[in-house]
């Protein structure tokens, strides 16, 4: 089967296609054939050891699969071949065939397509799980969404507007701000490229509060770090919660501790694999109420690009450089 492969340290320019084995399922595991690929911004970051969790090399690159069970592991249930599915991982999305445990398969409900469904899990459950278990979201809330026309970040716009969020969205440029609102965006602000000097962070700041309301923010989605963190924070409302999700921007920032204090405000980790691991039942509940929302016609993927496999390097370029709104898709058969 064909597959991109990681062999060195680098960026997407340094993939390769190969033909490599086709997989077989190990005990508890199910072996899918991969019609689609969704690519991740840790994606990205994987292929430069940047990435919580280093995968040994050679791998095959791509998390986030739909496809068709093609034959299931001993002591597999509730799965068969034939089965429309999708699941997300570590590695493995961008070939052929893939083979998954089946705590991380789920069955794609009738009328979800393969592109919605390798769009799915990653984002939307992130975001779900941010704002429910770390944001303690609840309804009249004002959510700012940094990096909000972003894979995560259009997720997040989502389903804070679903759960009864008055919703901000920050982007770097009016036409992402707009994409932002088509997903339910109450207003939106446009911030500059970084790096920012002091004087461009306390514009910044003054930009966030205009647009929050006097009130403040009471929750805010952080994915982009940097130089944005600090403005951010400076917008919370009393009792807030600022929610890390990753660090687009390129650095992880260094906040005043002294800026959470004089709110009262939570600064509250986000890590969705890990939580999900430990809490697997809680995870796939989480599970139900999306698909849920998906049915309802309140969640629907927004994909911008699409590649075939051959070009799957591309499709990881166009995230690391920053030029993707909401998800990129490999067409992988």
């Amino acid at each position: 089967m064909r597959a991109v492969v990681c062999k060195v340290v680098g960026g997407p320019e340094r993939l390769v296609i190969e033909d490599v084995p086709v997989p077989q399922p190990a005990a508890g595991e199910v072996l899918i054939g991969v019609r689609r690929c969704g690519i991740n911004f840790p994606d990205v970051l994987k292929l430069e050891d940047k990435y919580q969790v280093k995968p040994e090399r050679p791998f095959i690159v791509g998390s986030e699969v739909s496809g068709v069970i093609a034959a299931v592991g001993e002591g597999v249930r509730g799965f068969a071949v034939g089965d429309r599915v999708f699941s997300s991982s570590n590695i493995g999305g961008l070939a052929g065939f893939v083979a998954r445990p089946i705590e991380s398969v789920r069955h794609m409900p009738e009328g979800m397509t393969f592109e919605d469904a390798a769009s799915f899990w990653s984002n939307y459950a992130t975001s779900y799980y941010a704002f429910k278990h770390r944001g303690d979201l609840k309804p009249g809330d004002t959510v700012l969404v940094l990096g909000a026309a972003g894979g995560v970040g259009l997720t997040a716009v989502e389903l804070a507007k679903a759960m009864g969020a008055r919703v901000i969205a920050a982007c770097s440029s009016q036409e992402k701000v707009e994409i932002a609102e088509t997903r339910g965006a109450d207003a939106g602000v446009v911030y500059p490229r970084g790096p920012l000097d002091r004087a461009a962070q306390k514009q910044l700041s003054e930009a966030f509060k205009a647009a929050v309301g006097p009130k403040g923010a009471d929750i805010i989605y952080d994915g982009v770090g940097g130089d944005y963190a600090e403005p951010a924070l400076r917008a919370i409302a009393w009792e807030g919660r600022y929610l890390v999700i990753g660090f687009a921007a390129g650095e992880i920032p260094k906040i005043p501790l002294n800026l959470a204090l004089l709110k009262s405000a939570d600064i509250r980790g986000v890590i969705f694999g890990l939580w999900a691991n430990q809490f697997p039942e809680a995870s796939r509940q989480n599970g139900v109420e999306l698909l849920d929302l998906y049915a309802a016609g309140k969640l629907k993927p927004h994909i911008c690009a699409r590649f075939p496999l051959d070009e799957g390097a591309k499709a990881i370029a166009l995230l690391a450089d920053r030029k993707a709104t909401g998800k990129v898709i490999v067409e992988v058969s």
